[in-house]
């Protein structure tokens, strides 16, 4: 008699807390047995000793999101959801957008006809509130919290989508009182519009001036208020895609003064600079146009170190999908544009795993339990989805990846995602998924990817259950 429907034999499990050998028993999609020398299964999988963690929860990424004409993301809940179980994601975030005028419920309701049949991996959605009225704040947001979309996304910049300090309040109120996340994109609009003013005014609109329109002391400003904000009303919040050194120092001051300041970086500030943008007026610059952007090589040593001393708390793609060449993409209406016109974000929802195991775990920057924490563990936690996701444990949902350590040049011919570039070819990578489990069922082989598309499941976020790591000392 086959006690499971599936066994993972001989795994080298890594969780956040701990590395240890082990089979892993799996029925109707859930994990129900962890032990030494299991009973038989229907199917058998050999692991070999080969590392298994946790399936990646990517708990910031954009996936058909609304843009103005003629933009249009490249990545839908079909193609971005493919890309991510073959980089070993099984969980995604991605935004229910608010345009202004818009009521917010409509906006998740749009954004669950996007994703209806499309996913082949689960799924929930952050909301993003860019018009914060009376109906939003008093009825329409409390109600979405209490149905499972405890995580809101605010900005401090782009015109269509910032909200002042007076609202940015209101909106950590309704946080503060219903217990959800608040996520903040924290960059001075001001700032930014007075320096692209008076570069455009010098005719330096090229990509690689996107950078010097936004200087790390406008992240430095707006962090600084976002976090006295968040200290007014008393609430947690994740400072999303920090780039470098000056926003750093203000986390660790907050946190040293005991406040819930969490923090979110991702790949582009590790593995990307401010020469990717450019170092001549080249338009190819444009492929690694995203905001915060690319700092130096110092600053990228700043956010290892970050990521290893409990500064970080989740490790994200930030995968804003749009294709270089075409009308819709990176050249808006097929022209080069003015660096300010440029679509903001680059693709990562593949290769997010793949880059931090590579140069964190095998580069001895990090161990397998820190991986896992950032990866999947942490931000479960974050928007409370653990420990049914970002963990291998009884009752938890059988997402794992088993790990094929090996050495190769990435290409964008490796990656399944619509985008017809990745910013990180030429990278040399030490790992990738060599087998993907989404609840128990191979997406992902190695070689060949098995389409899922409509198993995907929605998910209903519970309260948030992180707290902050004591070590982040100022």
């Amino acid at each position: 008699m086959n006690n499971f429907d599936l066994v993972v034999r001989r795994a080298r499990v890594a969780t956040a807390a701990d590395t240890f050998d082990a089979d892993i028993g799996i029925v109707d999609g859930r994990i129900v047995q962890i032990g030494l020398q299991l009973a038989a299964g229907r199917q058998e999988i050999d692991a070999a000793g080969r590392v298994v963690t946790p399936g990646g929860v990517d708990a910031h990424c954009h996936l058909d999101q609304p843009m103005p004409a003629p933009i249009r993301m490249a990545d839908d809940f079909d193609t971005g959801t493919r890309a991510a179980a073959c980089g070993g994601t099984t969980t995604v975030i991605p935004f229910a957008a608010q345009q202004k005028g818009q009521s917010l419920r409509a906006a998740v309701a749009d954004y669950h006809r996007r994703a209806e049949g499309q996913a082949h991996v689960d799924y929930a959605f952050h909301l993003i509130v860019s018009d914060p009225t009376p109906t939003v704040l008093e009825e329409e947001l409390p109600a979405l919290i209490r149905e499972g979309y405890t995580s809101f996304k605010i900005y401090m910049t782009y015109d269509d989508l910032k909200l002042n300090d007076g609202q940015i309040l209101d909106v950590l109120e309704v946080g503060r009182r219903h217990g959800a996340m608040v996520m903040i994109h924290a960059e001075n609009a001001d700032c930014i519009e007075w320096l692209t003013k008076r570069l455009e005014a010098a005719g330096r609109t090229a990509p690689r001036f996107h950078a010097h329109a936004r200087p790390m002391l406008v992240e430095r400003e707006a962090t600084h208020r976002a976090i006295s904000l968040a200290e007014l009303v008393d609430v947690p919040i994740l400072l999303v895609h920090v780039s470098g050194r000056e926003a750093v120092e203000q986390i660790r001051w907050a946190r040293a003064h005991g406040l819930k300041v969490f923090a979110e970086t991702c790949p582009q500030y590790l593995f990307l600079t401010a020469a990717d943008l450019g170092i001549d007026d080249s338009y190819l610059g444009a492929r690694c146009v995203c905001s915060p952007p690319p700092r130096d090589k110092q600053n990228q040593a700043v956010i290892w170190d970050a990521l290893n001393d409990g500064v970080f708390t989740v490790f994200s793609s930030d995968h804003a999908p749009f294709r270089y060449e075409g009308a819709d993409g990176k050249k808006p209406g097929g022209a080069e544009v003015a660096f300010r016109h440029i679509p903001n974000g680059i693709p990562g929802i593949e290769t997010r795993m793949a880059l931090l195991y590579s140069e964190g775990v095998l580069g001895g920057r990090m161990t397998l339990s820190r991986f896992v924490e950032l990866t999947a563990t942490n931000p479960a936690k974050a928007f409370g989805l653990h420990p049914r996701k970002g963990t291998i444990a009884v009752g938890a949902d059988a997402d794992l990846v088993i790990w094929d350590e090996r050495e190769f040049v990435l290409e964008n011919r490796h990656l399944h995602h619509a985008v017809d570039y990745t910013p990180f070819a030429g990278q040399t990578l030490r790992a990738w998924p060599a087998l993907t489990l989404a609840r128990g069922e191979v997406a992902w082989d190695g070689q060949d990817f098995h389409p899922r598309r409509g198993r995907g499941r929605f998910l209903a976020c519970g309260a948030p259950t992180l707290l902050p790591r004591a070590k982040a000392d100022a």
